[in-house]
């Protein structure tokens, strides 16, 4: 450790990136493709002794100590990087203990500080959900206001916009253990997804290639398929019959914002935009959901199916 940050020396790279989140499943997956393509990555973390952190360190990433609550902190991780990832916690995710205020705050101050810092090219990861415009829920649109600010700025910058998450799938609480999964879409509604591993591979192509995506905003998206055919491929990954059904009308009139998201997807603005076949002719094949299952997110789909937490349609 030196200078409050962990380096590597031996690194060889194309330049350096600051990966936010990096700790997390997005940041997580961008650090490990940037890696794989020989960029070096800093990484902005609050506790730098946390076991996370050492693995990110060992892989040789830079960890630097601070939080968004500091921005000095942040205009030191970001100074004479050539690249940004920019994702921010998010009040509709777990524990995550933080305002939508406080997301815009920090979504605009990192594309402010990048462009002060004079960085070549900002990457934010928005979400698909808000590509028609408003949705009528704030943690959502508060990405419509980042990506205003960060479009309005003299930045290079690209807005990612992924799909719905393969990792829903095997989260805890949907069913699996009972042999069901729940979700918002109707049986034989078709609705998009992607693999987090996905959305690193692509992040990392578009941070190595400026030139041909500064100005692009890319809805991004590995697969396309129906409730019963998650059941399907749930059910062949779990080697046991797994069975679909939408959220039940009784929970979703009892929850306005699980009601709210099931009228997103039922609308179609929340099923996904993205032309899959030509993602794929762009940044090569992309996981589908069923060969992800098998793969990468098995061990999620083995603990998921025997967890005795309750069924969130039975909360």
């Amino acid at each position: 450790m030196r200078n409050g940050m962990y380096r590597d020396d031996r690194t060889q790279s194309k330049g350096t990136v600051l990966v936010f989140g990096a700790t997390g499943k997005q940041g997580g997956a961008v650090t490990a493709a940037l890696r794989a393509r020989g960029w070096a990555v800093r990484a902005l973390v609050r506790n730098t002794a946390r076991e996370e952190v050492g693995r990110l360190a060992a892989t040789g990433v830079e960890i630097f100590a601070g939080e968004f609550a500091d921005m000095a902190s942040v205009e030191n991780a970001m100074a004479g990087v050539d690249g940004v990832f920019s994702v921010q916690p998010n009040s509709g995710s777990a524990g995550s203990g933080i305002a939508d205020s406080e997301e815009v705050r920090i979504g605009k101050r990192v594309a402010d500080i990048a462009m002060q810092s004079g960085v070549g090219h900002l990457v934010y990861s928005s979400a698909g959900i808000i590509s028609r415009g408003k949705t009528g829920l704030p943690n959502l649109d508060t990405k419509i206001e980042i990506e205003e600010h960060i479009r309005s700025l003299d930045l290079a910058s690209t807005i990612l916009r992924p799909a719905t998450f393969m990792d829903l799938f095997t989260l805890p609480g949907f069913g699996l253990d009972q042999g069901t999964f729940s979700f918002f879409v109707h049986p034989d509604q078709p609705f998009q997804a992607i693999a987090v591993e996905d959305i690193g591979k692509i992040a990392a192509q578009v941070i190595e290639h400026p030139g041909v995506h500064a100005g692009r905003t890319i809805e991004i998206a590995g697969d396309e398929l129906t409730g019963l055919q998650l059941a399907e491929a749930l059910s062949d990954a779990a080697d046991r019959c797994v069975a679909y059904h939408r959220f039940p009308d009784e929970l979703l009139e009892g929850n306005e914002f699980l009601r709210r998201n099931a009228k997103l997807f039922e609308d179609g603005r929340a099923t996904g935009n993205a032309n899959i076949a030509a993602l794929e002719d762009e940044f090569g094949l992309l996981w589908r959901v069923s060969d992800w299952l098998a793969g990468p997110g098995k061990p999620a789909l083995q603990a998921a199916l025997t967890s005795d937490e309750r069924p969130l349609a039975l909360r």
